[in-house]
């Protein structure tokens, strides 16, 4: 099992079970089954992974599905537990999430997904360190400057007056 904790300090654990999917299909019609799905060709399919990744809202609301015994025992609400999601707690409830779901998995699949998972980590790695680079670069930020004096000296550029436009 899994945990995360939210913004307001409480320790949530992910635990996936038959029992889960079929809640979290219940609650958000999101089947956790199908995180991954080969198609023909063994080619990944990894559209409810993108999907949750684009939407913070469904993620949520799939964590707290996931999460609902442990709410309900603790008295918190739907609403309450998304208020706690945000930023960074978000991203590691989605990592341990995504883990929590692999390791359901038979050893055969399991496998699979692990390194579809690894290999997408990786790429997430080296796009955020590529952005960061970029960031950190003073090039940029001359160019980000140079873009803004040319926004500003085309603004303050101010049309000819009529009277000194010849009339045909």
């Amino acid at each position: 099992m899994k945990t995360f904790t939210d913004n307001t300090g409480r320790t949530w654990t992910l635990s996936v079970t038959v029992g889960t999917i079929k809640r979290v299909r219940a609650l958000c019609g999101v089947d956790l089954a199908n995180i991954i799905t080969m198609e023909s060709g063994k080619t990944p399919n990894v559209g409810l992974l993108e999907r949750l990744a684009a939407d913070p809202v469904l993620l949520v609301d799939v964590l707290f599905a996931v999460c609902k015994p442990e709410a309900d025992a603790k008295g918190i609400t739907d609403e309450e537990f998304g208020r706690a999601m945000a930023g960074d707690a978000i991203e590691l409830a989605a990592t341990a999430l995504l883990d929590e779901i692999i390791d359901f998995f038979p050893e055969a699949k399991r496998k699979v997904f692990r390194k579809i998972l690894d290999a997408s980590r990786r790429f997430e790695a080296r796009s955020k360190q590529a952005l960061t680079e970029l960031l950190e670069d003073p090039a940029f930020d001359e160019k980000i400057d140079q873009a803004l004096d040319q926004l500003t000296i085309s603004s303050s550029v101010s049309p000819e007056s009529p009277e000194s436009i010849p009339t045909p």
